[in-house]
Order: C-alpha cells, then structure tokens, then sequence
C-alpha cells in the first residue's frame, strides 16, 4: 500500500491519480465478497452515554464544548436548531478507505459480473484487466481506464435496479485486509458523534466524493442518516416511460464531481444552508471546512489524521489515497481540530457480535 502503512499493507502499488472521478466513484482494490448474510445494524450508542470510544483530551473537549455553547439558550453562541447543519465526509472520515476506495471493488465485482453478456472484455483494455485480476494495471491506465470501468459497471440499470444491487452486494462483500464486512468497518467513535449530534439537534448530512446512488441505500442502516440528506457525485439520468411504467435510466456519462471545491457548491444546491460543523479527513475536504468555517458566528472544522498502523492505516501527506498536507499545514492556523485517531480513540471499529464472528 503506497502512502501509509497498516496491517498487512497492499501487495498492490497505487499509482497517484488526481482525477476526480477517479476520487469519486472509486473503492478498495481486490474486494473480496465472500457470500454471507446481510450484517446486523452498525453498533450505534445510546444517548446516554455519548463518545465512550473517545478518549478525554483536547479533541474531544473542543467537540463537546462546542455542541454545548451552541445548543444553550441564552449563551452567545446559541444557534437555533433548524441551522444547526453537521456535515460529513465519508470516506476515511465515517469508514476505511484504505487501500483504495471501496466504491472500485464494487465497479470491479460489476464488471466481473457483468463479463459474459460482454466476451470481447477477455481481450479489450480495461477490462481484460479486470478480468485477470490485474488492477494494477487498470489504475496504471489512469483517468481514461477509471472512468471506463466506473462506467461500464454503474450505468444501463434503472435507479431501482442499481439500489438493489447495491444493497445486495454491500450486505455481504468484505474487506480484503480485515476480512469484516464494508458496513462493519464505519468508526465506532464517529457513530458515537452522528448520534451525540442528532440528540443535540443537529441535523447530519454525508458529503462525499462517492457517488450518491452507491451511498444512498446502506447510509441510514449505518450512520443513521438518511437517503435525502446524501450529497455526492452523480451520473446523469434520464426520465422513461416503459410498459411496466415510469423508471430513471443511469446513464454512463457524469454529471457531477463532489470533490474539493465542488463540494460547497454540492451543499448549496442540495441542502440550501451553511453548515454549522464540517468532518473531513483529507485536502479533498479542505474548501468544504474552508467555506464552512469562513461564515459568520460559531462554526467548526474537524479534520481525521489516520496516524494508527496498528489498528487502521497511516498515512497523510505522501499518501495517494486520503492525501492530507493542506490541512496539516493550515488547519491549526484556521483553528480547526485535529483528531488523532491513534491518541483519541479507544476503539476503531464496533465490536463484532458472535454470530457475525462466527460467519
């Protein structure tokens, strides 16, 4: 694995590609997606007892006396609930992104799926690739090769056909280091976040590079959030009449990038406020904590570092997955917080029940 170091690190060199789309509607390399049954609902806390995973330090004083100057009438930070906007990156900010985004092992699986309606994939580029296990080499053919994947595997299927497929394959592909199910590999402690927000009236909307229709149907069983309050990239889709009636067609072109500078553009349009509080773990997420921060009255910037190899990844400023050096450099200047997970976190990920370790 290029760019950080974790257990068992990625047999497979990530070539650094800086196109968005790849950014987007990528996932993790070699997704392994043993057949199993759908996971249980992700370890959310109960109100009574929030950020128990968290350790007591700056990190969390900052989080908890900020929710706490902002939520008490009479105070002059109070904001009115209904302005009261959390949003969060997801990948490597909600759940793991390394080695690769899990969003690519999906596309790969697809087009494996997909291969015999397609024979001349076995000798055409990418996908001869794909089809021989060589990522490698998908990635070394850079944006072009990406984008030709992605787009093979996500359009051509109706919006409702495509929620299906990706619940089906969500609910028992798995990590191919750790061996759990994606859905099991979301931070326990920014469950413990989601949930402590929402019981202090905050209303939490995931922002994300990922595309929106690969996000939208597992977010809610996961992080509580639901589908309508998803922003992320998209693909252009086209309304059709068919005998069985009305149905959205995807269609393989883009029609929008959520990345870096585009994702205060993607809340503007789709969710109409200022956010209040902005998570982010990487330069793909400094202009949405930028533009949240730089608004009048109490705002919050709060930036993941993964600095933990032994129980996750790290990696920051030479990584090519999650790359931080912006917001190393300029982050503490702006005020904003820097959540070490090495230091600040008593736990990564929830813990397993005995039937899902016994599967």
């Amino acid at each position: 694995m290029s760019g950080g170091t974790g257990p068992a690190s990625s047999s497979v060199n990530v070539v650094k590609l800086h196109a968005a789309a790849l950014l987007t509607l990528c996932s993790v390399v070699c997704a392994c997606s043993d057949s199993a049954p759908t996971p249980s609902t992700a370890n959310v806390p109960s109100v009574a007892a929030p950020l128990t995973s968290w350790n007591q330090g700056a990190a969390r004083s900052a989080i908890v006396d900020f929710v706490e100057r902002t939520t008490r009438h009479g105070t002059p930070d109070f904001v009115p609930q209904a302005e009261r906007i959390a949003v969060f990156d997801n990948d490597g900010t909600l759940w793991a992104e390394q080695p690769m985004y899990v969003q690519l092992a999906f596309a790969l699986d697809r087009i494996r799926a997909l291969a015999p309606e397609h024979p001349d994939w076995k000798t055409t580029q990418p996908f001869k690739s794909v089809l021989e296990g060589d990522v490698k080499a998908v990635l070394d053919g850079g944006e072009q090769s990406v984008l030709q994947v992605v787009a093979a595997s996500h359009s051509g299927s109706t919006s409702e056909e495509f929620e299906a497929i990706v619940t089906e394959w969500i609910g028992s592909a798995r990590h191919p280091i750790t061996k759990r199910r994606y859905l099991e590999m979301a931070y326990q402690p920014m469950l413990e976040l989601l949930t402590y927000l929402r019981s202090s009236g905050y209303k939490t909307f995931i922002v994300s590079g990922g595309g929106v229709e690969f996000m939208r149907p597992w977010v809610e069983r996961v992080y509580g959030v639901p589908p309508e309050q998803v922003v992320g990239s998209r693909v252009k889709v086209k309304y059709e009449v068919r005998e069985s009636g009305p149905v959205l067609l995807r269609l393989p072109d883009i029609d929008f990038i959520d990345d870096k500078a585009a994702k205060p553009v993607g809340i503007h349009q789709a969710i109409g406020r200022r956010p209040t509080i902005a998570f982010g773990n990487s330069d793909g997420d400094f202009e949405m904590l930028e533009w949240t921060t730089g608004a009048k009255g109490p705002r919050l910037g709060v930036i993941v570092h993964h600095t933990d190899a032994e129980r996750e990844w790290a990696y920051d400023r030479d990584s090519h997955i999650g790359q931080l050096r912006r917001g190393l450099d300029e982050g503490p200047n702006r005020g904003w917080v820097l959540v070490d997970m090495k230091r600040d976190w008593k736990v990564i990920y929830p813990e397993l029940t005995a039937s899902d370790k016994s599967q």
